[in-house]
């Protein structure tokens, strides 16, 4: 649908589909819930708004599209930091003010760092949009915080490392994983950032980040809940439309160069138990067009919740159940779509009397045999039947139905894409799930990590958070 704006309005023009249920589900939407509207502002930024009237509360979501991957080495972690800095003040707000101000309109609020993403979300009564947009637009232009802020909030970022990855034996063999996994991906570095770059990080480095990537063009503001399209267009042209327009940096490709063979990671740390985690490199979605790469990875999707997509799936039944189980616990993902590479991934805790390499070697065992007996029909339509419900009951969140809609901008996929995918989803074969399980979980495509239990030590006391944390 195209829309006339006032002339000092620069369109977008871009066609909606309404979010039509999917296949199995009843037809129609309640009547509160209305399609998603974009726009674009003369600045560049990109307003989309979602109205949902079932209660009198809204969220306002500011999405930027840039995170980890977007760093160079030497400045890991930097995306993150910037994060937690937007929180430490501008020309007319001063450190922490902006959260005690949302808190204050009976709000809440906070933000969030991926590979691909730098969100930040306020969740108020729908009256009080209007003073968090102010407070988000004036935030995004205007950040500013001396020396000292920064170097304060730097140290609860490396608290969070500490206590969220150093402290976590699996998070570290994932943190090693990744490393491994990629050579030419930025998705080899963590989010949070290794250590020894954060400890030569300087406030310069956030604040080029925060000059180079926070621009109109390269952001776009989500609103939800009961509100009217037109007033919140009207109230993005009046705080994010008189931002200065800037060109978005140039992102050179960095793509990732074809494997070779396995790569194996023995990790030792102190932990109760051993730890299994078998990645391997998969297509990932783009776009809807029906071509081989994104066929391929929507049957990949299905091939995952196929081993693991409900109770009782193939891997806990195989693997879990009975004298002769060989695993505690299992688990199988695909990472469907992303900015960078893909990956899916099979994991599970050795059964006592079990080594990680029997393991290895009875999840790797499971996807032979779909590849070499396939799925039956039963199969294929328990975990369709079960994504369909899944459709129905995220309409019961307003912010999830908001972070949806920026994870499809941020990627560029189109606003319905949750329905596409659920039509895409529901034509995947069980030919197409064989062939998948065929052809990419050879040992050329395989990191293996492998968690080698260390004595943990009785003296050691719990790690107390630091104080200031956004998360």
């Amino acid at each position: 649908m195209k829309q006339l704006l006032r002339s000092f309005l620069l369109l977008l023009s871009t066609s909606f589909v309404f979010l039509a249920p999917a296949q199995g589900q009843l037809s129609g939407a309640p009547p509160a819930q209305q399609k998603p509207q974009q726009f674009q502002l003369p600045n560049g930024l990109t307003v989309i708004v979602k109205p949902d009237r079932r209660a009198p509360t809204a969220v306002h979501m500011l999405y930027v599209r840039v995170g980890a991957m977007d760093e160079v080495d030497g400045t890991s972690g930097v995306a993150h930091v910037l994060e937690h800095m937007l929180f430490k003040g501008t020309k007319t707000t001063k450190p922490g003010e902006f959260s005690r101000v949302v808190a204050a309109l009976g709000g809440r609020e906070n933000a969030f760092t991926t590979r691909d993403i730098t969100g930040y979300f306020q969740q108020i009564p729908a009256n009080r949009l209007e003073d968090v947009m102010r407070l988000e637009a004036d935030r995004f232009v205007h950040n500013q915080w001396a020396d000292e802020e920064f170097k304060r909030e730097l140290e609860v970022v490396k608290e969070e490392r500490r206590s969220r990855t150093e402290d976590n034996p699996r998070g570290l063999l994932f943190e090693q994983l990744s490393a491994v996994t990629f050579q030419a991906s930025p998705y080899r570095r963590p989010v949070v950032g290794w250590m020894s770059d954060l400890d030569a990080m300087t406030p310069a480095d956030a604040r080029e980040f925060y000059r180079r990537w926070y621009v109109p063009a390269n952001a776009a503001v989500i609103v939800a809940g009961d509100v009217d399209p037109q007033q919140v267009l009207r109230l993005a042209q009046k705080y994010y439309g008189t931002i200065p327009a800037r060109p978005v940096p140039e992102r050179k490709p960095r793509e990732e160069p074809e494997q070779k063979g396995i790569r194996r990671v023995d990790f030792k740390a102190p932990a109760d138990q051993s730890y299994v985690a078998l990645a391997f490199k998969v297509p990932a979605l783009r776009s809807f067009e029906r071509t081989p790469e994104n066929d391929d990875a929507l049957a990949l999707s299905v091939l995952a919740a196929v081993l693991d997509g409900y109770d009782g799936a193939r891997l806990e039944r195989a693997l879990t159940r009975g004298p002769d189980r060989v695993a505690d616990g299992v688990d199988a993902g695909n990472g469907l779509w992303g900015r960078g590479p893909q990956l899916f991934t099979l994991t599970g805790v050795p059964a006592a009397g079990k080594t990680p390499e029997q393991l290895e070697a009875a999840l790797r065992a499971q996807v032979k045999r779909i590849a070499d007996e396939g799925v039956s029909e039963a199969e294929l339509q328990r975990v369709k039947t079960r994504w369909t419900a899944g459709e129905i009951y995220k309409l019961d969140s307003v912010m999830g139905q908001a972070r949806e809609i920026g994870q499809y901008w941020v990627l560029g996929l189109p606003l319905d894409s949750d329905q596409r995918l659920m039509a895409r989803l529901n034509e995947v074969t069980a030919e197409q799930v064989r062939s998948v399980a065929a052809r990419y979980f050879g040992d050329d495509q395989m990191t293996a990590g492998i968690l080698r239990p260390l004595p943990l030590d009785p003296n050691r006391k719990p790690r107390v958070p630091a104080a200031g944390g956004r998360h």
